[in-house]
């Protein structure tokens, strides 16, 4: 490890981290501010804080890993919906769901179901909130992190064990929320989130660069499948041009196959309708349900939100960051797409690596699954997996010729075992895309160290912020949702002791989860896929609670738990019936989609439920007459004018 890229990034974190601790040191003596203190910064917080700190505990490596390697393999630009459609969220979040919060000056998101439903229903949100912020966002930012750093040194003893670094950077992020709180964390985060965004400029500026410099020859073979560029219209175009003819379809057209290379134009939006990630259907409804829950209805975000000073400056922070959020697709998905340009067979020398320890590590009985490119970069190691799987099926391995014919009989021996109850060992890929940012970074600015510095100080001082933000948000509705409800204690000091406890428990859970993350092929899917248990049928229940005064309070808890059912029911039953029979439009149903159902079954349940039998008087929620609710008119018009450059983008790269 060079040591001035050492000591000016450890310089950095520690200051950084020192500088937060430093901030809050009014807002974490009990004694002083108590639980608001601790939990919402003092409802202290300006929009530059705000808006910052809303980036820096969003933006980690979680993007930086999982959505870079979601755009290295066949989703492209389409992966920056996300970033893109949050925008248009965060304007109707800062208008429509932040004046209520602020109104009833809540603690937590579920208490506002206590208020408005009942107890039970803040409950049934406050369990699985907790349990997806630490086995779900938590442990995957964990293994993020982790990941990019082992795989960034992966030449250095320990630090390039994935295990190892999980343990280190779980500890770090613990103390930090452990002794600062909220405030530490806002405070963090204005330093954090603006290098992130410079720090993605800087590898964006590097990539480029090397794409316009690297031989028109070696480039050509990681063409998109439909691409009809040749060397020759590489060797006379500049970088940007490069990027296009390398990962456009055919006169713009994206192809419905997700196949080798990213098989469909990587810089599209719109993905076909048999697309099982991000299918263009998803983007009328689907999409929006897990922009709306993020960004309006979950604690680790609406935290930093409720710590507003004001409703005017927590209007201004939350379109602020909506402005840096139309940034985030050109420092995090098109560096995603240059990597595998610039570094494809670093990629399947990760892949390959990872793929002998998955199969070393199958048990007799056990199955392997492959992708389509996994057979023609590994036909050594694909020959003994169909043995494997031979054996596992008790059947003979057969005499597939060809990669493709290789792949099928791996894949079909593996479904006729576990379609026995047989369990699968893993699942075997030809790319490692979850190391495209890490490789990227590793490769281009490592050399560098006056700047590889910055940028690996900005990435995991994120890691750390984002972390510190998700253990304060899981502690403070630990704390306030259960303890504090089932106690009914008042004492400052205690709840802040409470959370404080909450924090090492959590962290200790996440980090025991973390490195397992490994075995999963899209730890960006992972997260998203998880979330549809939870997030249709609650931001239902808001709609509902927030616009329907007469909805009886009973139906806080049946919304949540219908949603739970309906959405196991289309993953393991209803939705593979469909799609076995032929009576769906694809071959697989995408989780977006299953949330759309999810969410106008609700919402009709609801509709039904209201009709049938209304409340005779309406909710009356609780004000909290300290607050300055005035609506700032300058937000108005930057958001007016944030929804209006979000459509130019899509009109761009549809």
């Amino acid at each position: 490890m060079n040591s001035i890229e050492v000591i000016l990034f450890i310089v950095a974190v520690v200051g950084v981290v020192g500088l937060g601790i430093w901030k809050s040191r009014d807002e974490v003596h009990a004694e002083e501010a108590g639980a608001t203190g601790y939990f919402l910064a003092g409802r202290g917080l300006t929009w530059w804080l705000v808006g910052f700190s809303l980036i820096a505990a969003n933006i980690s490596t979680e993007q930086f890993v999982g959505m870079s390697g979601s755009s290295a393999n066949w989703l492209g630009m389409a992966i920056a919906s996300y970033e893109w459609m949050a925008a248009v969220t965060l304007v109707f979040v800062a208008f429509w769901f932040l004046p209520r919060f602020l109104k009833a000056g809540l603690y937590t998101i579920p208490e506002f179901l206590q208020y408005r439903f009942d107890g039970v229903a803040r409950l049934a949100m406050a369990i699985p909130a907790i349990v997806t912020l630490v086995f779900v966002t938590t442990s995957s930012v964990i293994f993020s992190g982790a990941k990019f750093v082992s795989e960034y040194y992966n030449d250095v003893p320990v630090i390039n064990n994935l295990t190892a670094m999980c343990w280190l950077i779980a500890a770090v992020a613990a103390i930090y929320v452990f002794v600062g709180g909220l405030k530490a964390c806002a405070w963090t985060d204005l330093v954090w989130g603006s290098a992130l965004i410079l720090g993605g400029a800087v590898v964006l500026f590097f990539a480029m660069s090397t794409l316009a410099e690297t031989p028109a020859e070696e480039l050509i073979q990681t063409k998109v499948a439909n691409s009809d560029a040749t060397v020759a219209d590489l060797e006379k175009a500049g970088a940007w041009e490069r990027l296009k003819l390398l990962n456009d379809g055919v006169d713009g057209e994206a192809v419905a196959v997700n196949g080798p290379n990213g098989s469909g134009g990587k810089m599209h939006m719109v993905r076909p309708k048999e697309d099982s990630d991000i299918p263009w259907t998803a983007l009328l409804i689907g999409l929006w349900i897990p922009n709306f829950f993020y960004w309006g209805l979950n604690q680790y975000i609406v935290q930093r939100t409720l710590g507003s000073k004001s409703l005017a400056e927590g209007q201004k922070g939350i379109v602020f960051a909506a402005f840096l959020k139309l940034i985030v697709p050109f420092v995090v998905v098109i560096p995603g797409i240059l990597a595998f340009n610039l570094f494809s067979d670093d990629l399947q020398s990760s892949a390959s690596d990872k793929n002998l320890v998955i199969f070393e590590k199958a048990e007799a009985g056990q199955v392997l699954q492959v992708n389509e490119t996994f057979a023609e970069n590994n036909p050594d190691l694909a020959l003994k997996v169909l043995a494997h799987n031979a054996g596992a099926a008790g059947t003979e391995a057969g005499s597939p010729e060809g990669p493709g014919a290789l792949t099928a009989r791996i894949n079909e021996l593996a479904a006729k075992v576990i379609d026995a109850g047989g369990k699968s060992a893993g699942s075997l890929v030809g790319h490692d895309y979850d190391a495209a940012f890490p490789v990227l970074v590793r490769n281009l600015i490592k050399p560098l160290p006056w700047i590889s510095w910055f940028v690996l100080a900005a990435l995991c001082g994120a890691v750390i912020s984002s972390l510190a933000s998700m253990l304060n948000s899981a502690s403070t509705i630990a704390t306030m949702d259960l303890f504090a409800k089932f106690t009914h204690t008042t004492d400052q000091a205690l709840l802040v002791k409470v959370g404080r406890f909450f924090v090492v428990l959590f962290v200790l859970l996440a980090a025991l989860v973390a490195p397992k993350l490994d075995n999963f092929e899209s730890i960006f899917k992972y997260i998203q896929e998880f979330q549809g248990f939870i997030s249709p049928g609650i931001l239902a229940v808001f709609i509902f609670g927030f616009f329907s005064p007469r909805t009886p309070r009973w139906f806080g808890v049946v919304g949540i738990v219908t949603n739970i059912i309906c959405y196991a029911g289309l993953k393991w039953l209803v939705g593979p019936w469909l799609t076995s029979s032929g009576l769906w439009y694809s071959p697989e149903m995408a989780f977006l989609d299953r949330m759309a159902i999810c969410f106008f079954i609700v919402l009709l349940t609801g509709l039904v439920i209201t009709l049938a039998k209304p409340m005779h008087k309406p909710v009356e929620l609780p004000v909290n007459e300290q607050m300055e609710l005035t609506t700032s008119p300058g937000a108005k018009i930057v958001g007016v004018a944030i929804v209006i450059a979000t459509i130019g983008l899509y009109i761009a790269f549809w």
